[in-house]
Parts: structure tokens; sequence; C-alpha cells
């Protein structure tokens, strides 16, 4: 009986009634067809044409135990950086650094940098937990300070990096590279700022990523070394959601994480999700450790931005739908629907850091904004409620 009920229900709408029925439906509802779309104009942006940086400083590294210190020197480096000395105490890692910046001075010690005025800026990527000692040190020498996320582990640190920013009035920077190292999300931040979705109401931030248990060095599945999923991964969210919604204040709504596949690391959490809010806008971060083998990168990222005149998506990093690599910008709203390539969209951070180094200016990020990005994830991994799973 249900069967038939089923094949009467499917074939009804399509007899006479069925049909007298769909007129009191809007005509273009069916004209158009429920999935049927225009194929959005594509832009393939163009590289600029640009002269040299304008500004050049003298820098150092302390500290390199993760990858990312290699995109942190070369942004600085074609931002008009000069690398002059590494301070490493593990061999092999040292060694593959020296092996791509073959020119560079190896220090013999951290003493030996700091006290070296005429090293304007130090970078690092060391363990997590020892990133905002080492900012401090670098500070109370006179330099500025340019740190991998998660760039401040607790609370703690926070309230002792902020003081001592202030007394020194040094650039504390923290290298948010899914925005600042992104093509696709310089170019989401232009447009924004044309006015090309209207007024920013909400941000959905999805940042996943894979594993690869056996790369990964023992500090990072232990968050008092390495600050919680939240804290690391969601530093980049929190970012995005104030910068795109332009806010100067914000606060967690809520925030939970769970170990769903890795048992054998019981204080390690491979899920989080949270969300922010500021007193005009909203925003919701989900962020995990589960992209799968088949997927051919490490992460489908992806950034939802909703205006009150359209929205942007961006897929960062793959676009699963068929087009070739990343940086991937969809953008709808009364107008149009337009499709980016942003793969040459110029990257301004390096650049712009060391003008900001040498002019005492803040046009890079200001450091109210980085340190409350910050902040943000860290009272989200403070307050999240841990799934039992």
């Amino acid at each position: 009986m249900e069967s038939n009920r089923r094949n009467f229900l499917k074939h009804s709408f399509a007899s006479a009634s069925g049909l007298a029925a769909a007129t009191m439906f809007p005509g273009d509802l069916f004209g158009q067809g429920l999935h049927s779309t225009n194929r959005p104009e594509e832009i393939i942006i163009q590289q600029e044409k640009r002269s040299g940086p304008k500004e050049s400083i003298r820098f150092s590294v302390i500290g390199i135990n993760h990858s990312h210190i290699y995109g942190m020197v070369d942004s600085l480096i074609d931002g008009g950086g000069q690398l002059v000395g590494i301070y490493c105490k593990e061999p092999n890692l040292l060694a593959d650094f020296t092996k791509r910046y073959p020119k560079v001075k190896v220090a013999t010690s951290e003493t030996e940098i700091l006290e070296d005025n005429s090293i304007q800026l130090v970078a690092s990527s060391a363990i997590p937990i020892e990133r905002a000692p080492i900012g401090i040190r670098v500070m109370e020498s006179g330099k500025d300070f340019m740190t991998d996320k998660p760039g401040i582990l607790t609370l703690a640190q926070l309230k002792e990096v902020k003081k001592v920013q202030k007394k020194t009035n040094r650039i504390y920077s923290i290298v948010y590279s899914e925005r600042l190292g992104n093509p696709a999300s310089v170019k989401a931040g232009e447009l924004i700022l044309s006015g090309a979705i209207g007024k920013v109401i909400q941000t959905i931030g999805m940042g996943p990523h894979q594993m690869r248990p056996k790369s990964r060095p023992d500090w990072f599945f232990d968050p008092e070394k390495a600050g919680g999923i939240l804290c690391d991964i969601g530093s980049h969210q929190c970012d995005q959601f104030l910068f795109y919604t332009n806010s100067r204040e914000a606060e967690v709504s809520f925030s939970q994480i769970g170990n769903f596949g890795n048992p054998q690391y019981p204080k390690y959490c491979d899920f989080g999700d949270m969300s922010v809010r500021s007193p005009h806008a909203t925003g919701y971060i989900r962020i995990d450790w589960f992209t799968p083998n088949g997927l051919g990168t490490w992460g489908d990222g992806r950034t939802f931005i909703l205006g009150t005149e359209g929205y942007i998506e961006m897929r960062k990093y793959i676009d699963i739908a068929g087009r070739k690599g990343g940086n991937h910008l969809f953008l709808v709203n009364q107008k149009e629907t337009k499709y980016y390539d942003c793969t040459q969209v110029y990257m301004p951070y390096g650049e712009q850091l060391v003008s900001d180094v040498v002019n005492r200016t803040q046009t890079a990020m200001s450091q109210d904004h980085c340190f409350l990005a910050t902040e943000l994830a860290l009272n989200a991994q403070k307050i999240a409620y841990r799934l039992n799973v």
C-alpha cells in the first residue's frame, strides 16, 4: 500500500490538477528550473607589475620547529628583508634550513642574535609553548617579533606579552597564514572593502586538516605544549572573523572539543567548533583533523562571508568540483555572480610588516587585532565542553 501511495503522489503533480496547482507558484520558479543557474563570469586575475619594496630590514630566526617558518621567511625576503642569522637547537632541522638558505649565518646561541643591534626583527616557529617567552625576550632586546600561530598559548602568557609590548612599543605579529598567506583571502578583503557584498554580518570558517601522525613530533599531541585545537587552528578563524566583519571587540558564545579518532593520545582533541560574536556580527568556526587521504591536499579549507548585499565563498586549497589548484573565490551579489582565480593576487603582508618595522606603523595588522584574535581562541579553548566520545 505504501508503494502505491508513493507512486500516486509521484505522478499526481504531473496531472491536470497538479499543473493547475503549479500556477500558484511564481512563473520563473518552474520556467528556469529549480537547479538551473547561469554559469558565473570567470575572472583570472593577472599578476600586477610592481616595483620592488621601498624598505629593507635585517632579520634573523630563532626556533624552526614548524615548517611554516619557510613561508614566513620567504614573505619577509619578498617584502625587502635580509635574512642574516639563525639559531636552532635541533641539528636535523638546522640542516634543512641552511640547505634552503645557504648564505645565512648560524648563531651559536639565542643571545648572539638578541645582542646583535643590527638585527631589527626576529621570526620564530619554535615549539608553541616557547614562542611567547622568545617573543618577550626579543621585544626586551629592542627588536620586533614575528611568530607562527599559535603565537601565545595561555592567558597568562598573553597578559605578559601585552605588558612587554606596551612597555617596549615593539611589534608582536602573529602570522595567521590562512588569511595573510592566501591569495583568495586577500582578494576577499579587497572585495569587502569595495562594498561588493554590503555590510558583513556573518562568517563561517571551516579548517579541516590532514593528520599524518607519523610525521608529527611528540609535542604536537600535547596540548600543554601545542595549545589544543581551538587555540591552534582556531586562531586562524578568529582572525578572519575579526578582519572580515571589521570587529574590534568580540566574545566566545560557545565552544566544544572532542577526540574522535586518536584514542592513543587521550589529552589530544582532533575536532573542535565554536561560535563568536561582536556587537554587529556573528561567526561559526569548525576545525578538525579528518581530511581523508583521497583528497589530494592537506585540507579543503573554506570560508563563507555573508553580507547584507551578497556573499563570498572561498575554496582556498582545492575545488573538488574540478577546477585546478587552489585560490578559488566566488562572489554573488545583487548585480552578478562571478568566479575569481586568485592565484596571481599580490600578497602584501611581508612588505607591509617590513615597512611597519621601519616606519613604526601598523599596516600589516594592528596590534589590538593580533591580540584579540588570539584571546578569542584562548578563551574558546579554556571554556570548551569536552565531548564524551
